[in-house]
């Protein structure tokens, strides 16, 4: 297997996201306009990774406006030939070295109670950084609607240490609260 680079999406990622989202069978897809526009105006806050120059996966993401400390995880998408291979945390801890660097200090993003691979990503991101994880329902069945699953969203932070591209910490200063990060429902 072609080894994997790490990078922001362009314009010409933006129709192997949407299939790659449509593939995943989890994901509410959108319109392949709106990964084009993703590419264009998130790439900044988003990655994809690469292997042999084909797309493997993607995380979507922005800075909220009214936080813009806060990087919130849109989409996160892997494909079948990378699954179970950590690439989706590889993926998570580039992202968030590169937006803590430009002063974002918590990941956000929401994960349906039965998606359970995804509270596995969150959970152990959060330890791997030493950051708490807090998690409050965001979004209600009741305001998504017919038969949705609440959105329960997953607060990490603050990241008070440096996360790398394959997840771990690239340094371990001193942590007065110990290695491993809490989890708060």
């Amino acid at each position: 297997m072609p080894p994997l680079e790490l990078g922001p999406p362009g314009p010409g990622d933006g129709a192997p996201m949407e299939r790659l989202a449509r593939e995943s069978g989890g994901l509410d897809v959108n319109s392949g306009y709106a990964y084009l526009l993703w590419c264009r105006d998130f790439a900044d806050t988003s990655v994809v990774a690469r292997a042999g120059g084909r797309l493997a996966g993607f995380i979507t993401g922005y800075r909220r406006p009214a936080a813009p400390d806060t990087l919130f995880v849109w989409q996160v998408a892997v494909g079948p030939d990378h699954r179970r291979r950590g690439l989706a945390s590889r993926m998570l801890g580039h992202l968030a070295e590169t937006v803590r660097a430009e002063g974002v200090r918590f990941v956000e993003a929401t994960v349906t109670p039965g998606n359970k691979a995804s509270m596995h990503l969150f959970e152990s991101f959060a330890k791997r950084s030493g950051s708490d994880l807090t998690r409050d329902v965001l979004f209600s069945e009741h305001e998504l609607g017919s038969g949705h699953e609440p959105e329960v969203l997953q607060r990490i932070g603050p990241l008070t240490r440096p996360v790398g591209e394959a997840g771990g910490p690239l340094a371990r200063p001193s942590d007065p609260r110990g290695a491993e990060g809490r989890v708060r429902s």
